[in-house]
C-alpha cells in the first residue's frame, strides 16, 4: 500500500513510497482503511524532534476511515463501520482511565514506542502515536477506533480526532469556561480556531485571537472572535476591553515560553491560565515564586483537551449538526494523498490558507 515515510528525525519531506504494509490485527486490534487525514502541526513537530517520535515510520495522527477487519476479541465494532482514530486510546483500566482522565492513559501510548505498527520489507516502521495516519490503512488498539455514523463525511471527521477534540476540550473541559467570561486566544492555526469556537459555545462575551499573521485575523473573527491583533497590539485591546484587569481565560496554542508567558501576562488575578500548545521538552519558563503566590492565577496543562475521547467524538458531532461547531469551513483545502508534502509545506510557512488541511487517501 501507499504510505508517507519519515526515514529520518529532522527531515523536512516525507518519502512516499507504495511498497509499505500493515501489521496483522492482534486479538484486540482492528484494520482500518483510511479515507481522510488531517495535517496537524503536531506532525511536523514529530519530523523536527520537537515531539517524541521514533523513525523510520509514518507519520499522522488525524485521520478517519472505515474497519477493514476486526480481532477475535473485538465487540464494539464490525467490517464497514465508520470510525475516527484516537492517539490516546483508553484502555479503561488503569488509574488514570478509573479516576476519569482517560486522555492520560499510559498503556498504549507508551506501547506505541515499543510496538511497530507497519514493514517495509523486513524493516519495522512504527506509526507516529501509535497511528501513522499517511498510509491507506492503520492498525490500532481496538479502543482508539471510535464509531461515528456513516452520513459524517471522513474529512470532517478526521478533524474531530485531533484538533477539534483538543481545542474545544481545553475550553469546555480543561478551563470550563463560563458564560459571560473573557478569553484571550494565543495562536490561531487549526487547534487555536477551535478553541476559539469553544468559547464561543461556552458563552464567552469577549474572545480576542491573537496571531502576528494579519491575514488569519479574519479567519479567527469567522469562527467567533470578537477581536484580532497582532501580539504587539494585544495590551491595547486589553486595556479596552476588560478595563486593563486581564482577562478570565487565556489560551496559549502555541507552546513557546514567551507565549505562554505572555497568557500568564495577560490573565486577570485569579483568572486561569490553559497551556494547549506542545512544547520542546527543553523549553523553559520563568515565574517568580512572589507572582505565582500573590496573583492567584491557575495555570492548567490541557492535554488532548482532556477529552474523553468515546464521549466527546459524539459531542463534537452533535454540535456540528446543530451548526455550533463549524467543521466544514475549517477544511481549507482538500488534498490528494500525494499532496502530504504540499500540505506540510504551507503549515510550516503559516499560510493564511491553512485552517487545516485535509488529506484525502484512498
Amino acid at each position: 500500500m501507499r504510505a508517507a515515510v519519515l526515514n529520518a528525525i529532522g527531515d523536512e519531506t516525507l518519502d512516499l513510497r507504495d511498497d509499505v504494509t500493515t501489521v496483522d490485527p492482534g486479538p484486540h486490534e482492528v484494520r482500518i482503511r483510511v479515507r481522510a487525514s488531517g495535517i496537524c502541526h503536531s506532525d511536523l513537530s514529530a519530523m523536527d524532534g520537537t515531539l517524541p517520535a521514533l523513525a523510520p515510520g509514518v507519520v499522522g495522527h488525524e485521520g478517519a476511515g472505515e474497519v477493514l477487519e476486526i480481532g477475535s476479541g473485538v465487540e464494539h465494532l464490525a467490517p464497514g463501520d465508520h470510525v475516527t482514530v484516537s492517539f490516546v486510546p483508553p484502555c479503561g483500566n488503569c488509574p488514570s482511565c478509573l479516576r476519569g482522565e482517560p486522555n492520560l492513559c499510559p498503556v498504549h501510548a507508551i506501547a506505541a514506542f515499543s510496538t511497530p505498527r507497519f514493514r517495509l520489507g523486513d524493516q519495522p516502521l512504527f506509526g507516529y502515536a501509535g497511528l501513522g495516519t499517511f498510509a491507506e490503512e492503520v492498525v490500532v488498539p481496538a479502543p482508539g477506533a471510535i464509531k461515528v455514523d456513516p452520513d459524517v463525511p471522513f474529512e470532517t471527521a478526521a478533524l474531530v480526532a485531533c484538533g477539534v477534540l483538543t481545542g474545544v476540550g481545553a475550553v469546555l473541559n480543561t478551563a470550563r469556561v463560563e458564560p459571560g467570561s473573557t478569553v484571550v486566544v494565543l495562536g490561531c492555526g487549526g487547534v487555536g480556531i477551535s478553541v476559539i469556537q469553544g468559547a464561543r459555545l461556552a458563552g464567552a462575551s469577549v474572545i480576542v485571537a491573537v496571531d502576528p499573521v494579519t491575514g488569519k485575523h479574519d479567519i479567527a473573527k469567522r469562527f467567533g472572535a470578537t477581536h484580532a491583533t497582532t501580539p504587539e497590539g494585544l495590551e491595547a485591546v486589553k486595556q479596552q476591553v476588560t478595563s486593563m484587569e486581564g482577562f478570565d481565560y487565556a489560551f496559549d496554542v502555541v507552546g513557546h515560553p514567551g507565549t505562554i508567558r505572555s497568557a500568564w501576562d495577560n490573565a486577570r488575578r485569579g483568572g486561569s491560565v490553559v497551556i494547549v500548545g506542545a512544547g520542546r521538552g527543553d523549553a523553559m519558563v520563568q515565574f517568580s515564586a512572589q507572582e505565582l503566590f500573590l496573583h492567584d492565577k491557575k495555570i492548567l496543562g490541557s492535554f488532548y483537551g482532556s477529552a474523553h475521547v468515546h464521549r466527546d467524538t459524539g459531542r463534537m458531532l452533535k454540535f456540528w449538526r446543530a451548526g455550533l461547531l463549524d467543521l466544514d469551513g475549517m477544511i481549507s483545502k482538500r488534498l490528494g494523498f500525494d499532496d502530504i508534502n504540499t500540505g506540510l509545506g504551507l503549515l510550516r510557512e503559516g499560510s493564511t490558507d491553512v485552517i487545516r488541511q485535509v488529506v484525502t487517501i484512498g
